[in-house]
Order: C-alpha cells, then structure tokens, then sequence
C-alpha cells in the first residue's frame, strides 16, 4: 500500500530538495527523454522558471506525439450533496446548517437527460458528499444502472471504498474513479479534515491501491493547492504516488488533476497559498515532460483563458458547462454549489472556440479514440 511506501518520503527533505535544484538539474531533466521524479522535482522548482518557454514547447511535442490534437469532453452531475465530513475548507462539511439533496432516481434520470441537450457528452462524472448511509454502494449502483442508457463512460468522485466494492460497481458499468487525496501532508492532514470518514489518512490514500486492485480501468488522482503552503512538494508527492500505482497496476489509466483553492469572500478557510497561473502552467509542463502518457484534466473552476491557452499545452481532458450544486442541469438550479465555476461557457461555445484553437473535442471516452490515433502511426 502507498502509506507504507509515504513513510520512506520525508516531507521536509523533498522540500529542502526543490529549493536546491539548479540550473543544471533543470537543463539535465529536459534533455532526458524519459524522467524520474528527481527530474520532475528540478522541472517543478523555481530554477526552472527562466525555462517555461521550452518546458511549454516540449509539453505540447509530447501531449501531440501521444494524444494528437484531440480534448476529451466530459461532464460533472453532482447527485447528492449529504456529507459526514468536517473538512474546514468545503461548503458541504456537515456542521454547514444548509439543505442536504438527496436526488431521487428519477430525477437522475431526468438529469441525464437535461444533460443530453447541452451536447453529445458520452463521458459523465457523477460526484456525492460522502455519506455512507445516504450515498453509498447500492445508490451509486443505481445511479449507474441508469446513466448506462445514456452514457458510455461513467466515472465517479465519491467517499473512498473497498475494493469489493469498487469491483461491484465495475460490474455495474463504472469505468474510472476520481480522488482527490487532498495533501500527502500526514502530520498536516487532520487539520483540514477533524471528523468523519475522511479524517483517516491512511484509508484514503490506500484507497488508490484498492481501486487497482478492483480492476478499475481508470483511476484520476489530485491535490488541493493552496491547502498546504509548499504546493510543489504535495504535487511532488503525488508524482511519487502516480509512479507507485503504474508499477503495480499498470493495466490502469491515470489522470491528475492540479485544483486551485481561491481566497475565501467571507470568513471561511484561507488558503496557505495562492498558486499563480504561471505556476498553474509550471506544474502542467512539469507533469507532460515526466509522464507522457498521463491524463491531464482542467474542470471549470479554470478560468476561460486559462483553459483557452493550456489546451495545447498538456491539457487532455475538460469539463465543459457543470453544474457544481446536485441537480444543478434540471432539478435545483439554483442551489448552493460546492465551488465556483470560472468558466461560464456553454458546452457548444467551447467546443467551437477549442476548434479555433486546432483541438478537436471528444465527446466519447478518450481512450477509443486514443487507440485509433495510435494505430494510424
């Protein structure tokens, strides 16, 4: 399991070895064709911040020499907002005195369906609190059970679960799960999370290796920036993580996600950090030159230009139009979301400014047509 594996990595040494990387180690890692996290860490360092402009040429040779110039589309459908956590930056914590939505199957379906008319998606993440009695297996079975009708690549972003349980749910039709393992930060971590499920670090990190175990045929990680003051060593961390999981389930496809947190507007959770969009773009290019093969997504909580300028630049995967409150696309459109939505675009405004942009949007999963790319070469 990967918690045993995080107890070899000091937390504290592969800071103080981000800040030492130089010149040449930054020059020495891009002249590799394939690199360790060594070389990620010396990408991800300020050192190499003189070097962007080549970082952002190679990460837009090697995301066309493995993905061509396509963009898979999806779509997040937030189905129940009930929560048993207490996480101190999330609006959906459960001492939040707020309505809890619990949406029926019905208006699941009718979700679908509402989802249906923005664009041809064919790739749905289906997202929850994570409440175990409210939102746990036989619900999201359920879920699963419809969106089948109407999608054909189902993913969830839900509470961690065993790995029987994830193998249940595969045979229901799920394709991917998405995890945020939030910081790799252990001795930090319950100060983010006091209460609930998510409280138990270990669990949730392990959880990755349960979904390998289970057969689950993609598998997208992240970490929150902007919860713990050194970003690049929790992204760092995360490299480490993506390296373990392609050595022992390496039939899996990976993602990484890179969410920014945003200043609070009331008296909410400061962030201890505020990632830049220089150093958004940093840790992108970093990513593609360390990992061709990764998934790179961006979701909404990007601004336009951002996603504008980054999808030829390592970016893979979109959401496009979400709706980050349960039943936002039919059922409750105006209820609370969970974070703001930067990107207000319709689905067909992106779709046709990506294609200004020489990308040719996917709206099925983006691993049939990755496989067809691959066999033309």
């Amino acid at each position: 399991m990967f918690s045993e594996e995080l107890k070899n990595i000091s937390w504290e040494e592969t800071t103080e070895r981000i800040a030492r990387m130089t010149d040449a180690d930054v020059r020495r890692a891009l002249g590799k064709s394939r690199c360790d996290v060594n070389d990620f860490m010396a990408l991800l360092s300020p050192a190499a911040e003189p070097y962007l402009e080549t970082m952002a040429r190679l990460a837009r040779r090697y995301t066309e020499e493995r993905f061509g110039r396509t963009m898979s589309m999806f779509i997040p459908l937030y189905i129940t907002n009930a929560c048993s956590n207490s996480c101190v930056y999330c609006g959906f914590h459960r001492e939040n005195p707020m309505a809890r939505t619990i949406l029926t199957p019905e208006q699941i379906e009718n979700e679908y369906r509402a989802i249906k008319q923005l664009a041809p998606f064919e790739s749905i993440l289906l997202v929850t609190g994570e409440h175990p009695a409210k939102a746990g297996v036989p619900y999201l079975a359920k879920a699963i059970d419809i969106a089948k009708r109407y999608f054909s690549n189902i993913k969830i972003e839900v509470m961690p679960l065993k790995a029987e349980e994830y193998k249940e749910l595969t045979q229901h039709g799920l394709n991917g799960v998405i995890c945020f393992q939030e910081t790799y930060h252990k001795e930090n971590y319950n100060l983010y999370h006091p209460r609930g499920m998510k409280s138990r670090f270990e669990w949730r990190c392990d959880g990755f290796d349960r979904m390998g175990q289970a057969g689950v045929h993609s598998i997208g990680m992240g970490v929150l920036i902007g919860l713990e003051k050194e970003w690049r060593t929790d992204v760092t961390m995360m490299a480490y993580h993506l390296r373990y999981l392609q050595k022992h389930y390496w039939r899996t496809k990976y993602s990484v996600n890179f969410p920014r947190m945003r200043p609070a507007q009331n008296e909410g959770f400061q962030p201890n950090c505020i990632m830049t969009d220089k150093e958004l773009a940093q840790a992108t290019f970093a990513m593609r030159i360390f990992d061709h093969d990764v998934d790179i997504s961006y979701s909404t909580r990007e601004p336009a230009y951002i996603r504008d300028n980054m999808c030829t630049l390592g970016v893979t995967t979109m959401s496009a139009e979400s709706k980050v409150n349960p039943g936002g696309y039919h059922t409750y459109p105006q209820a609370l979301e969970q974070f703001t939505v930067s990107d207000n675009r319709t689905a067909k405004e992106i779709e046709l400014r990506l294609k200004e942009l020489g990308r040719e949007p996917v709206w099925k999963d983006w691993d049939a047509s990755f496989d067809l790319f691959c066999s033309k070469k």
